[in-house]
């Protein structure tokens, strides 16, 4: 049985810690994606770090995919409003639960 993850696009370096802790309180292997070194301190306590850009949707979406090789993926989330865009997108790429991206919102305002 694959090993299931939670991918967790970067947000507050504060957030960080509490974050994955609670992901593996709920038997979830966190997986941080972050465009910088924030995350590195994570790797400390054992959790896996992959520095991606996370302003380029085709490279999330590459590692990611990646990913889907070694994990069953049990979601894409992040800790802030900033990235909901983003997790948004990847979460319909992958046809998981999550935000809607604003596009989407956009369509259904105008249509109602």
């Amino acid at each position: 049985m694959a090993r299931r993850a939670l991918i967790m696009l970067e947000g507050h370096w504060g957030s960080g810690l509490p974050f994955v802790q609670a992901a593996r309180h709920l038997r979830l292997d966190p997986v941080p994606l972050s465009a910088d070194r924030r995350y590195d301190y994570l790797a400390d306590h054992n959790f896996e770090v992959i520095q991606v850009d996370t302003d380029n949707l085709d490279a999330l979406i590459r590692e990611c995919s990646r990913l889907r090789t070694r994990y069953d993926i049990a979601g894409t989330t992040g800790p802030e409003e900033e990235i909901y865009a983003v997790v948004g997108k990847l979460c319909r790429y992958f046809n998981q639960l999550g935000p809607a991206p604003p596009h989407l919102l956009n369509d259904a305002t105008n249509n109602s």
